[in-house]
């Protein structure tokens, strides 16, 4: 159990799903992972990562404090269709909305992709986070020369965001807070210069 008895998982074991975990037995806290494949699929990450990173049921993990969503864009509605309402708890958006196989973002009508996420989960504090750096950067270590990689955040409960950026300092991230995600969320789209900048830097 956690310090403060928070619990956290990841929906998703891809790469940005599989960097999060990364993080979290780097940090040395415990957080819980599944995927559409199943806890076979997951073994050799789990075995890498173990004590901290355990495969569970879907279930199990869509009922954790702060729920990691590493899935690809289209797939949200089909991984958190168990969850009638969330009741507070936070949901942590690292998707991006794009376009495949162009690479492209995706035509959302102009609203922010983390606005439709947060409309579709009934009772979830929805934080943007997590998203806007290329995943093999993620996966490093977050300390970069005397300074640390940074991480943005946004949301619309002003609670939930402090929660989250103070997971992002725990993880040895420095947290930037950026707004609600009107505005904040926005700026963290895939395509918009947050995320575009570091894409390209990566690339």
């Amino acid at each position: 159990m956690q310090e403060n008895d928070m619990t956290y998982s990841i929906i998703g074991s891809g790469r940005i799903g599989a960097a999060v975990a990364r993080q979290f037995a780097r940090a040395g806290l415990d957080i819980l992972i599944a995927n559409k494949r199943g806890a076979e699929s997951l073994a050799d990450l789990v075995r890498e990562l173990r004590p901290h990173v355990k495969p569970a049921p879907l279930a199990e993990v869509l009922a954790a404090d702060i729920v990691f969503l590493a899935v690809p864009y289209d797939a949200i509605g089909t991984v958190t269709s168990g969850v009638a309402d969330w009741k507070g708890r936070i949901v942590i958006d690292a998707t991006n909305a794009i376009d495949y196989p162009a690479f492209t973002p995706r035509d959302l009508g102009g609203r922010p992709s983390s606005d439709i996420v947060a409309a579709a989960l009934k009772g979830a504090r929805v934080v943007k986070a997590f998203n806007t750096l290329p995943a093999a950067i993620l996966a490093q270590d977050p300390i970069e020369g005397p300074g640390r990689r940074v991480l943005f955040v946004s949301g619309d409960d002003a609670a939930a965001n402090a929660e989250v950026a103070g997971l992002i300092e725990k993880l040895g991230f420095a947290p930037i807070l950026l707004g609600k995600l009107a505005e904040g969320g926005r700026l963290q789209q895939f395509g918009a210069p947050l995320v575009a900048q570091n894409f390209i830097k990566a690339g």
